[in-house]
This record gives C-alpha cells, structure tokens and sequence, in this order.
C-alpha cells in the first residue's frame, strides 16, 4: 500500500496562502447549519440513550428506508432490505473489494479512476485493468475488447468498476447508450459491476441519468454516499446488493467495526425525515455550478496553447492535459511555491500512467479565488513551457511513457 497523493498534499494546500484545487472536499459551508445543529438536539432528546448504543450491523432500517428514497430521486428501484449502512463510500468499496477480490485477481475500471477506488482494490492485490475514457465515459468498445480477451486467455474479470455520474477525476458522464451497452456486455461474459454514485444528484441542469443498477439488478452492486449531498463529517454510504451478495457483505461489515454508528445513522435519518434535503441539494447544484464557471472562465483566459480540459457538467471536477515534456508530480511541487495546488494524474492510474495528466477541482475556494488561483497556475505553465522550448526546442520535447487515453476534448469543447 502507499500513501495518497491527495492526503499528502493537504498538509501544504491548507495554507491559507495557497489556493487549494486539490482535495476533492464538499462545500459544507452551504448547508443551513441552524438546521444541522436542531436536527443533532432532536437526536440526542428524543432518543438519546439509542443513538449513543451499538445498533446492528446492517444499519437502521429506519435509515434504509430512507436511503430507498434518496435512490428513487435518481429513479432507481431498491428495498430497505437490499441496503447496508457502511462508513462512507470508501468503506463500501473496501467491503465489496474484500469480499470479491483474492490476490492476482483482474477488475476492471475506468482510466483514470478514484484513488480511493484504487487504494481499496491495491489493498486485496487487484490486477486492475484499465479501459480508457472519452468525452462520453469509458470506451465501452474497449472494454469489449479487453473482455474478449480475458475470455480467450480463460479468465475472467471479477467485476467492472465505474463511476458513471460526473466521474472522479474526469469530470463526465456514462452515455444512455453506453451505460445499456455495459449493461449488455455485463450479461454477455457474466461479470459483475460496481457502480460508485456519489454524485448523480449534482448535475447543474437537475439531469438524471439511467442507473446500471436499473438496466441489470441482479448483477450491480451500487454504492452510494451523503458526503456529498449533505456531509462527510458524518461518515454515511451505504451498498446496495443481491441478496448473496448482501449476506456476505454483512459479515464483513460486522467483522470490520462490529456496526456503523448509532449516533451518526440518526442524525441523517433526521435529517431525510424532517428537512427539505432535495433543496438542500439544489443550493448544492447551484454553489458547484457557480464555481464550475467560474473556473472554466478562467482556464479559458489564462491557459496556454496546448493545454486541454474537460468541461463539467456536474459535480467537482475538471481533467486537464498538458503538453509534453511537462510532468505534472514535479509541476505539483512547482505549483506549491506559487501558491496553486492540484492533484497530479498519476495518482488515479494503477499502472503509473497519467504523467500529463492533472485534476482540478472547485469546491472549496470561492470564484474570486478560483480566478487567482487559476492565474498563478497559467503563469506557471507559460514559464514551464518556454523551458520545454529553451531545453528541447519546438518540436524536440519527450512524449510521456505509453499511457490509456482518457477525457481530454480539444480546448473549450463541450462533453456529450
């Protein structure tokens, strides 16, 4: 196992000097916190000596149900029944991780991907195998391929993991037609899929796609989170899952913390039951959206020829590709001493592709200091490239080492 490349930059990007691109942190500061603070007094008066006891190790069913709805905004079908209460999305993907993977074993998932997806699938010694991404999503033709191709060699994937909703770090979305195509090919070689959600209620025009859970149940386990549409801090995911699935799931969950926290079940069920949480999700959508503008704007600006982005649609993130002869670890270090910090793209590959590759992400500073932060990295890039001319002349510099394509549109290009 190794470190994060994003927790390793926080102890730096949290300076209130340096404008921070870099975690991937909800905007917590939108949420009405009149609101959070009655809904915490009602818990503790109302049923406190429950909320401070153990409960049970596949969540409260009051939760659950709860959760159900939450998933029915997105028009995907569940019972209370299907769910477990994990300890945020990344506990849910240690969970499946463990419960499918023995060393050796092959996933599939997009490229880039998570960190957190790969740091639970390093943790089970996965032999992830990337399939590269678009304007549209994964490059499900790809994934044909690459499934063929195991058959033929008498192997198979133990599952495919996607983040199909406004991916982290890419920044798009899984096409309707793709996302059936998935769903067909999933059915063709008998193979499982992971679809991570964390952010389907974020799109800026309320769009919901499609879920791979809806087109193939008995064949998707699905992950979803409220970090991101109320808050981390209280640690709240949850899998939904077939039955066998579900029952092993469960031993596992009791085997790793025994059950989730009372407290923290409580307060979000309060808070599903008793605030008006889809229009807390819409100022979500709206503050994202501001900021999302706010830094394509800028990019637009202040970007030199060459460099590349995709255009969100919804959520956090924006995917950036530099030119070559710029590595974006040792521009990372660079980028610190101007006081800008992002996540460079190595970091979401298992195989250590992604040197020109680089993640944005807007959640946290405000517009005005998107625009500063986004002028101090155009600056940098400006002076990193002249060096790429003075050392290796205009058509000299180094190609990055073979890596999978990934979503990088042409300048300005808008995604499908």
């Amino acid at each position: 196992m190794s470190a994060s490349a994003i927790r390793a930059l926080f102890a730096v990007a949290s300076r209130p000097e340096i404008v921070s691109f870099a975690g991937g942190n909800p905007a917590v500061e939108a949420l009405d916190f009149e609101a959070v603070e009655d809904v915490v007094r009602q818990v503790i008066r109302d049923a406190g000596a429950t909320a401070l006891q153990y409960g049970v190790g596949q969540g409260r069913p009051e939760l659950r149900e709860h959760l159900v709805t939450v998933m029915g905004a997105e028009g995907i079908t569940a019972h209370a029944d299907e769910l477990i209460v994990t300890a945020g999305g990344q506990q849910a993907l240690e969970l499946v991780a463990s419960c499918f993977v023995d060393p050796g074993d092959i996933v599939i998932a997009e490229g880039p991907t998570y960190v957190g997806g790969i740091g639970a699938l390093a943790s089970c010694q996965a032999d992830v195998r990337h399939v590269a991404m678009d304007d549209h999503g994964m490059q499900v033709d790809q994934l044909e391929d690459l499934l063929a191709e195991l058959q033929r060699e008498g192997r198979r994937a133990k599952y495919i993991y996607t983040i199909p909703n406004h991916q982290n770090p890419g920044g798009v979305s899984l096409s309707v037609e793709r996302r059936h195509r998935l769903a067909e090919l999933a059915d063709a070689y008998d193979v499982m899929v992971l679809e991570d959600n964390p952010y389907g209620l974020l799109d800026f025009a309320g769009k919901v796609y499609p879920s791979i859970r809806e087109l193939i149940p008995d064949r998707t386990i699905y992950v979803g989170t409220v970090s991101k549409t109320f808050a981390p801090g209280v640690r709240t995911g949850w899998i939904a899952a077939p039955a066998p699935v579900r029952d092993k799931l469960v031993l596992l969950r009791e085997a790793a913390d025994l059950c989730p926290s009372s407290l923290t079940q409580m307060v979000v069920e309060t808070w599903f039951a008793t605030q008006p949480w889809r229009e807390q999700i819409d100022s979500f959508r709206d503050v994202y959206r501001e900021k999302a503008e706010a830094m394509l704007r800028a990019l637009d600006e202040e970007m030199p020829p060459g460099v590349s982005w995709t255009r969100p649609s919804g959520a956090f993130y924006i995917w950036m590709t530099v030119p070559a002869g710029i590595d974006t670890d040792d521009l990372a270090a660079k980028a610190i001493g101007r006081r800008v910090a992002f996540v460079p793209g190595r970091g979401f590959y298992a195989d250590g592709s992604g040197g020109d590759r680089l993640r944005l992400c807007y959640s946290q500073p405000s517009p005005e200091r998107i625009r500063e932060g986004v002028t101090r990295f155009g600056e940098l890039l400006y002076d990193e490239l002249a060096l790429v001319r003075a050392v290796y002349g205009t058509h000299g510099a180094p190609e990055p080492r073979a890596r999978p394509a990934d979503p990088a549109p042409s300048r300005g290009q808008e995604p499908g």
